[in-house]
């Protein structure tokens, strides 16, 4: 794993602000992905990649009612999955991904997907960011995912310096406590969605403007 600096007080205490008046915007927050066990949910966030949340909760019920469990997902007719997942994009990737994870978990897991980083990253199509999802959000187990919303911001906010997820990753641990972890990710990837658009970034009415390091920030509705 990546050694990364450790952050100065004033990097902490700066950090702390843009959590708290996350925090203030979002009370409540967590992933807008619908699932009923952890495995749903792991399903769901390797179909996520480059498509909305709304699109994958279109068709996870029906995958789900077809294919209930990791043992039948496994067992499952690829084109059959491919046409319930087609319009999430890059389907047949994914349901290569959503059959292999399925089946390696009935054979090394009895089906039941681990709490364990470590063990979710040896999952078929399952990397750092989909494993901290699953973590934070089914277990409760302190995480942070980076996907291209964290990358985004928190480089624009000057918490991290590096474009490298895997970096980004624990650059954020180290400036957070533990017990904070598991509710950065989703306040983020929402205000990365709502306000700090990656191409035009609405810093007019950003709460955080005062704290961000952005050298082109859009201050002007009509710019």
């Amino acid at each position: 794993m990546p050694e990364v600096p450790a952050p100065t007080d004033n990097e902490r205490k700066a950090a702390a602000e843009v959590l708290d008046r996350l925090k203030d915007r979002y009370p409540q927050m967590g992933t807008a992905l619908r699932y009923d066990d952890p495995w749903q949910l792991l399903v769901a966030t390797v179909l996520s990649a480059q498509t909305t949340d709304e699109n994958v909760n279109a068709v996870t019920p029906i995958l789900f009612e077809r294919w209930p469990d990791a043992e039948d997902l496994a067992a499952a007719d690829a084109e059959a999955v491919e046409a319930v997942v087609y319009s999430t994009g890059f389907f047949r990737q994914k349901t290569k991904s959503v059959i292999a994870l399925s089946a390696d978990l009935a054979e090394r897991f009895d089906g039941t997907v681990p709490a364990d980083l470590d063990d979710l990253i040896t999952l078929p199509g399952v990397g750092r960011k989909t494993a901290s999802v699953v973590l934070a959000e089914a277990f409760g187990v302190p995480a942070i995912a980076v996907d291209t919303h964290v990358n985004r911001v928190a480089n624009r906010l000057g918490l991290v310096d590096t474009k490298d997820p895997t970096r980004i990753e624990f650059a954020l641990r180290s400036l957070y406590p533990e017990q904070e972890w598991d509710g950065i990710s989703m306040r983020v990837i929402q205000f990365g969605r709502d306000v700090c658009d990656a191409r035009k970034p609405r810093c007019w009415e950003c709460p955080l403007e005062d704290l961000c390091a952005y050298p082109d920030k859009n201050l002007t509705p009509d710019s």
